[in-house]
């Protein structure tokens, strides 16, 4: 109970085009007390972001519409939006390829993730 007094004010925006993946970092997130936004494109990332206002962002790589690694690129270098800790979320892309990118996210989650791997993520960052 304490635990989700405690994640129960926090917003995590997750930016996924497939939809199964989305509901089911939706529906993990919520079981642990957070509030989740979701967008299946990254055309509004930039907008969600600034009226969201989100703790974290969970952002896919592969996009149907961008590269998750320029949209972090973009938010990093925002100054409304650089503090939000973004965590890269990709089944083909490793960590290497986001310093490639220069995109400074704070962190990688691969895909098939484990849900202990993903809900210590947002916790470590959405604190």
């Amino acid at each position: 109970m304490e635990q989700q007094r405690a994640t129960q004010n926090k917003t995590i925006l997750v930016v996924d085009d497939d939809e199964d993946i989305r509901s089911v970092i939706s529906y993990i997130l919520q079981d642990e007390g957070y509030q989740v936004a979701e967008l299946g494109n990254g055309s509004h990332v930039i907008e969600t972001v600034l009226s969201v206002h989100p703790d974290m962002i969970l952002l896919d790589v592969m996009l149907g519409d961008a590269d998750g690694r320029d949209i972090c690129k973009h938010l990093k270098g925002l100054s409304e939006t650089m503090n939000i800790p973004v965590v890269i979320v990709s089944a083909t892309h490793g960590w290497h390829t986001m310093h490639e990118k220069n995109c400074r996210a704070d962190n990688y989650l691969n895909k098939p993730f484990d849900i202990a791997d993903l809900v210590g993520q947002v916790k470590r960052y959405a604190a």
